[in-house]
């Protein structure tokens, strides 16, 4: 659906505990916004025979943006603060619409902000026209 936004956090070399910590700050910030919910999603039971958490998958939300016109940009708002706070840790996004995918990892703030532009502003064109 073109109104939900899904989210992956990874970090390199973190503990599960660790990406899930960072994604309960990100989903925490996100359901202040004007957005109809922010799920955590599970990647289910580990498969039989291992130990290890797919990290991957702590890591992921699903943010269901509602009707609101300004909702993607206020959640691209939401992300790119919260990356920037994060001087301990550097975190990637894999960001997710549809078919149309953003990933952010290392990259600078001009570069972040001009990905996210470009991202907020296809979907902006894209909900016009419905």
């Amino acid at each position: 659906m073109e109104n939900e936004l899904h989210i992956l956090l990874t970090e390199e070399d973190a503990e599960a505990e660790r990406v899930a910590e960072l994604t309960r700050y990100l989903r925490d910030e996100l359901l202040d916004l004007d957005v109809d919910d922010v799920t955590t999603l599970s990647g289910g039971e580990a498969p039989p025979g291992t130990r290890a958490v797919d990290v991957t998958q702590v890591g992921a939300l699903l943010v269901t943006l509602g009707s609101s016109a300004t909702a993607l940009n206020q959640v691209v708002t939401v992300i790119r603060s919260w990356m920037g706070r994060r001087t301990d840790t550097h975190p990637s996004l894999h960001l997710r619409m549809g078919d149309d995918v953003l990933e952010v990892s290392e990259a600078t703030d001009d570069q972040v902000a001009e990905a996210f532009r470009i991202f907020v502003e296809r979907h902006s064109r894209a909900g016009a026209g419905t």
